[in-house]
């Protein structure tokens, strides 16, 4: 692991995230690299002195202010005792902040993404469609995303969901990686639902031949029934005391989502604990 992203507007759920990063970089010996995104207004071109290229009059003296002020921000955050022996590089991006963050994603080879997220439900949820769940839903890396402060020492099991119906090879080469930074006991699980049941002999046979598939090891499978997947999944997390949920998720857009919905995104706005995630979109 090399680089990782830490998005950060310096709000509590930021700052947890930046700790969570942070200790996954001691273990990985990853670089942070900690974002800030300037909304709200246009995406300026810098000179290579951080000057901006074009004369923007009182604008131009208001933006340099706020850039000056983030940095120091940026600076002062990086730069706390707790975080000795961590290399890091701050940047600040204008504009939206998703496009901000696909920018930086694709320009400096990102690992993993760490983000703070307060979640959402009912009308907001449905209504808003946060910064957060647009790059859990496309980002090209896996994305944490971390609500409360959590300890890295304290995390000993992932709860990875899977449906065994399809190919997810694409996973779990990152899920090694978090398995081994971790060294958690990764556990198997597959919600049976009452539109989507499966019998016990034939979800067996699917998980040895899954776990065998992909060389997985420190692992255990469950059946798990439940009305819905998502409450399935949090449940059995519930139950298991896990630490944190593991979840492919396909960035579906539009109308296709609006109908079908996405269970990580929902796990993202509805669980306590952190929740890995692996955009499984097809890269055109």
């Amino acid at each position: 692991m090399r680089n990782i992203l830490v998005p950060t507007d310096f709000s509590p759920m930021a700052n947890n995230a930046l700790d969570f990063a942070v200790q996954i970089a001691r273990k990985s010996g990853a670089k942070i690299i900690l974002l800030n995104v300037i909304e709200g207004v246009r995406n300026y071109a810098f000179n290579t002195m951080g000057e901006i290229e074009n004369s923007l009059g009182e604008d131009e003296f208001i933006i340099r202010k706020l850039i000056d002020q983030t940095q120091e921000n940026l600076t002062k955050f990086s730069e706390q005792h707790q975080y000795d022996g961590v290399e890091f590089s701050t940047m600040i991006e204008m504009g939206g902040a998703y496009a901000s963050i696909s920018k930086v994603i694709a320009e400096n080879n990102t690992d993993l993404i760490v983000m703070g997220t307060k979640g959402a439900s009912g009308l907001e949820e449905v209504l808003i469609g946060s910064n957060t769940e647009k790059v859990v839903r496309y980002a090209a890396c896996p994305v944490i995303t971390i609500k409360e402060k959590v300890d890295l020492n304290n995390i000993n099991n992932i709860v990875f969901a899977t449906n065994l119906m399809e190919d997810q090879s694409e996973l779990i080469a990152p899920l090694k990686v978090l398995q081994e930074v971790t060294g958690a006991t990764l556990h198997l699980v597959k919600v049976n639902t009452p539109n989507h049941f499966h019998t016990q002999r034939q979800m067996d046979e699917e998980f040895k031949n899954f776990v065998n598939k992909h060389g997985l090891s420190n692992a255990s499978t469950t059946v798990y029934n439940e009305a819905t997947e998502e409450d399935g999944i949090l449940y059995f997390a519930e139950d298991l005391g896990a630490c944190m949920i593991a979840i492919g998720t396909h960035g579906r857009t539009g109308l296709l989502h609006l109908l079908s919905g996405s269970i990580a995104e929902d796990l993202v706005n509805h669980a306590q604990i952190p929740v890995w995630t692996l955009s499984m979109r097809k890269k055109k």
